[in-house]
């Protein structure tokens, strides 16, 4: 009870550093390791679990919500899942901070990039891309997003179509269409569950886009995928694009 209570508490300027943000989540009880574990699906050996609830770590990055720009790269460069975590909540929660600034939220897209090798799980990915990246990019060219659906990293594919998700909730959808194309068969299983999501959410604004997609892709893209984008249409349109692939 005790140690909530001093989560709540605003530090002092001075304390907004990585350390005493690592030493005061560190200092949470750690009671799901195998909880937070399951989740995680990088293979890097380095990571270590803290087993520190996610709600802790969300309430933690809102407290540090002010932590320099320099403070936050020292996070997200760290071994421990959960700070990495608290790091990306962070610039989550000052990318939808709507008094931010334009140099700000530049500054925030441009960690996000360079540190992407340490942004190693798919929570991470959906917990940021959407706001940090998509929010950036959004009255600006989008042509990194392509360059990074083409990369051979499994997160910065991820990124490419979860940071659309800003801009289908602006009834903006042709961005996610033509970057779910080039994912479309994707050898990751957390590639087709997004691409599929994605065109799910995006066809709720232009349904004529979703159904033009699926009747393009639906006999070649992964049954995962699929399942995900046709969850919410009617019993048989579900049944006439199942039947479209091959058994």
């Amino acid at each position: 009870m005790g140690v909530r209570k001093k989560a709540a508490e605003k530090p002092e300027p001075n304390s907004l550093n990585a350390s005493q943000f690592i030493r005061e989540l560190c200092a949470l009880e750690r009671k799901q390791v195998a909880v937070n574990a399951k989740y995680f699906r990088d293979t890097d050996n380095t990571n270590i679990i803290l087993g520190v609830q996610m709600s802790a770590s969300f309430a933690m990055a809102k407290k540090y919500m002010r932590m320099p720009m320099t403070q936050i790269k020292v996070l997200l460069a760290n071994n421990y899942y959960e700070v990495r975590m608290g790091a990306i909540s962070i610039m989550d929660f000052r990318a939808r901070d709507k008094k931010i600034t334009e140099e700000d939220r530049k500054a925030l897209f441009d960690l996000y990039i360079s540190m992407h090798k340490h942004i190693n799980n798919w929570d991470l990915v959906d917990r940021g891309a959407p706001y940090i990246v998509g929010g950036f990019l959004y009255d600006k060219p989008r042509t990194i997003l392509y360059k990074l659906a083409r990369s051979k990293n499994i997160w910065e594919r991820r990124t490419s179509i979860v940071a659309t998700y800003y801009f289908i909730r602006k009834g903006e959808t042709e961005d996610t269409f033509s970057i779910a194309g080039i994912l479309v068969n994707d050898k990751e299983d957390l590639i087709n569950k997004a691409v599929g999501s994605w065109i799910r959410e995006a066809g709720k604004y232009n349904p004529g886009k979703l159904v033009d997609f699926l009747s393009k892709y639906a006999s070649t893209m992964p049954r995962v995928t699929l399942r995900y984008a046709i969850e919410k249409l009617e019993k048989s349109e579900k049944s006439k694009y199942l039947n479209m692939q091959v058994k």
